[in-house]
């Protein structure tokens, strides 16, 4: 009688002890981190992460348009600096020629969203 309730104590406490060690790790998975209601936001503009207030800037960016990795970019000779452009149609229109972007830069992806584009002197 003693050893046909050991296997079965013995897996009882394997369980017990694996749903232990597997309980947390279920619980850090549930917690999603939510979206801030419209409350919790502030109203101040300033008191906004530097990133939000850095995509609302509309900015002018000069360069020529060219095509790199199969997309359109813009190439600014002055500051050397490369960037993506979110409107491939628009930019196409623009192939080798100097151009004035005006649009929003993202600065993590350094891709341009553009409003517009004008030939540039």
């Amino acid at each position: 009688m003693y050893k046909s309730k050991f296997p079965r104590l013995l897996m009882i406490l394997a369980l017990v002890v694996g749903l232990c060690i597997i309980q947390p790790r279920l619980n850090a998975q549930d917690q999603t981190p939510s979206q801030p209601t419209a409350q919790q936001q502030p109203a101040d503009p300033a008191a906004q992460p530097q990133s939000m207030n850095q995509a609302a800037d509309s900015q002018t960016f000069s360069g020529k348009i060219t095509k790199s990795g199969g997309k359109y970019v813009l190439k600014d000779s002055a500051s050397k600096a490369t960037y993506a452009l979110d409107d491939q149609e628009k930019a196409k229109q623009f192939e080798g020629q100097t151009v004035q972007v005006t649009g929003t830069l993202d600065a993590q992806t350094q891709m341009i969203r553009i409003a517009s584009i004008s030939p540039g002197s």
